[in-house]
């Protein structure tokens, strides 16, 4: 029987940084990265923003050289994927009939996008993948026209860049600003100004009832027309091998504590695929973002490679909607109240901050063109004090 000191499950930022942080801890067992993807790790918030455009190439978008695999004494296994976890036995059965007995395993399957569950919502193209996104840039090339469905930050950043590609484009979604009821009316104002100054045009309010090759259907009767339709309307953990390994897992996340142990001994999660209990926020933390995935993997991986470490960063994230960059520091659960306040001049040549109120203590903080109230929002989030407003 083949056998690893430390099994990864999946290829994301989480898995690599695992990786990375086993090593750099004196971890000096077989590392095997075993994921579904055909290709080896790559970043991908670029694929909404510069890959889509066709600012970037392949290359560019590689987590790292295939060497640094090499170097660092890591083994992916790419195209492949484990079928079966074994937590007793510590044995993870894979989709090439072998079996692998580890020392410790970490899942790190992250999520997939959710079709929209309309008629015809076979027709939309999805983006999470690097094949995705491939695919989503082929027809960039050959569109007049696209609908964007869904105004999260992917689809807001999708949506700008098809734009940016002189790809006439419509963002649908049902808020009458863009995440109104995520970030409130200021925010969304904000953000619509964004994709206006994008050429994108948006419909909030109706929602998509059908979908046809070439067209979308709204509740209120009024059909588009687009060579290209887009579906950016959430994703769902990956969490079917952990349940059915008999993990613990709380509306389709993985529970882990702070060092990313799961329930089962030997077995870590990192990334969209948990929830983590957060020494800061003092509860479990559910993320979706680039970097908390990074940071719960250098956790996991001093925690297999024997090092004490706690999950303690505030989530946070930064998004490119056309020439503007948003940043948002937040702990992702809600907030009582939005205080927004104009900076340098106010938005768009200067900048503005959304503070996040919540009991009377500061949960989140969005900034544009005000890195200082970035960082001061990571810093009263933390430490649980009241907003400067």
């Amino acid at each position: 029987m083949n056998s690893t000191e430390l099994l990864i499950i999946g290829s994301g930022p989480g898995a690599v940084s695992a990786a990375e942080s086993y090593r750099d801890n004196g971890g000096s067992g077989r590392v095997l990265i075993v994921t579904t993807d055909p290709d080896l790790p790559y970043f991908r918030p670029p694929l909404s923003k510069d890959y889509l455009q066709g600012d970037s190439g392949p290359g560019d978008i590689a987590l790292h050289p295939r060497e640094w695999y090499s170097e660092h004494n890591v083994e992916v296994r790419t195209d492949t994927t484990v079928v079966e976890l074994d937590t007793t036995t510590k044995n993870a059965k894979l989709s090439t009939s072998e079996t692998i007995e580890f020392g410790t395993a970490i899942i790190a399957t992250g999520a997939q996008p959710v079709p929209i569950p309309v008629p015809g919502g076979e027709h939309a193209l999805l983006l999470r993948s690097f094949r995705a996104a491939s695919d989503l840039r082929d027809a960039a090339e050959q569109a007049a026209s696209a609908v964007v469905i869904g105004a999260g930050f992917i689809g807001c950043e999708a949506a700008a860049s098809l734009a940016a590609r002189g790809v006439t484009t419509t963002l649908v979604a049902p808020d009458d600003v863009p995440q109104e009821r995520r970030l409130g009316p200021d925010a969304g104002a904000r953000i619509r100004a964004m994709l206006d100054d994008s050429r994108v045009r948006y419909v909030g309010g109706p929602n998509v009832v059908k979908i046809e090759p070439g067209a979308v259907t709204l509740d209120d009767g009024v059909r588009i027309n687009a060579d290209l339709i887009l579906a950016a309307t959430g994703i769902s953990p990956c969490a079917d091998l952990a349940e059915a390994a008999g993990l613990t897992v709380d509306e389709g996340r993985i529970v882990v504590d702070e060092h990313m142990r799961t329930s089962a001994a030997g077995v870590l999660a990192v990334g969209d695929v948990a929830t983590a209990h957060n020494t800061a926020a003092g509860r479990q933390v559910a993320t979706e973002h680039w970097q908390d995935a990074v940071d719960q993997g250098e956790v996991a991986g001093a925690t297999a490679a024997g090092v004490e470490k706690s999950w303690d960063a505030v989530p946070g994230f930064w998004t490119t909607i056309g020439n503007h960059t948003l940043k948002y520091a937040a702990w992702g659960d809600g907030y009582d109240s939005a205080h927004l306040v104009e900076r340098n001049g106010g938005f768009p040549e200067g900048g503005f901050t959304v503070w996040y109120e919540r009991g009377g203590v500061t949960v989140g903080g969005l900034t544009y063109n005000s890195d200082d109230d970035y960082d001061l929002a990571e810093k009263l989030v933390a430490d649980h004090k009241p907003p400067p407003v």
